[in-house]
C-alpha cells in the first residue's frame, strides 16, 4: 500500500476543469461571514465539479488572503459572481431555470437523505450565515428547504461542513454513485 502522490492523480488543471461538464448546482453563499468557510466552499465546489458560487451581501469576494488559504486555488478553477443581496441572486437563478434549495432547519424540510435531484433540473442550494442560518426574506423565492438530520446536542452544523455534506449526496445521487 502507498500513498497516491499528486501529481499521479491525474486531476484537471483550472482551464480543463472550466470547459469539463459540471454538476448542475450552483452554491449560494447568504451573508456567510467567515473568510474560512468561503474559501472551503469553493475547494468543495471544485472537488465536485459545481457550476459555481454565488457570493451574496456580507460574503468576502477573491481575491483575499483568508479565503485562499481554505480554498488552496478553487477561486481560480470555480466560476463565481457576487450580488449586494441575496434575493437578487435567487431571482436572477429563478430566471434561468434553477430550483432554489435552501439548506435550513424549517418545518417541512425534507431530511437530505430522502431528498433525490431530478435527472435534467438544475439547483441553487443556499447557504446561510453561521449564526442566523438563511435570512427569512428569501422564502418566498424557495422551492424546498433541506434538513441534514443530526442527534448531537449542537442544532447545527458550520456551513462548510453543511455544504460538504449536502454535495457530496447531490453527487453521489446524480452520479449514481452507491
Amino acid at each position: 500500500m502507498r500513498k497516491i502522490k499528486n501529481e499521479d492523480l491525474g486531476r484537471l488543471s483550472p482551464d480543463e476543469f472550466k470547459a469539463a461538464p459540471k454538476m448542475p448546482v450552483i452554491i449560494v453563499l447568504d451573508n456567510v461571514r467567515s473568510l474560512h468557510n468561503v474559501g472551503s466552499v469553493f475547494r468543495t465546489a471544485d472537488a465536485f465539479a459545481c457550476e459555481g458560487v454565488y457570493l451574496c451581501g456580507i460574503t468576502a469576494t477573491p481575491p483575499h488572503r483568508e479565503i485562499q488559504k481554505t480554498a488552496l486555488g478553487a477561486t481560480e478553477s470555480v466560476c463565481w459572481s457576487y450580488f449586494q443581496n441575496t434575493m437578487e441572486a435567487l431571482a436572477n437563478l429563478k430566471s434561468s431555470g434553477y430550483k432554489i434549495a435552501a439548506v435550513e432547519q424549517v418545518e417541512g424540510a425534507v431530511p437530505l437523505q430522502a431528498f433525490s435531484p431530478a435527472e435534467g433540473e438544475k439547483y441553487a442550494l443556499v447557504f446561510g450565515h453561521e449564526v442566523n442560518g438563511v435570512d427569512e426574506s428569501t422564502f418566498a423565492l424557495t422551492d424546498l428547504f433541506i434538513e441534514i438530520p443530526q442527534s448531537g446536542t449542537k442544532h447545527s452544523l458550520n456551513i462548510s461542513v453543511s455544504a460538504g455534506v449536502v454535495l457530496w449526496e447531490f453527487y453521489r445521487k446524480l452520479k449514481r454513485i452507491s
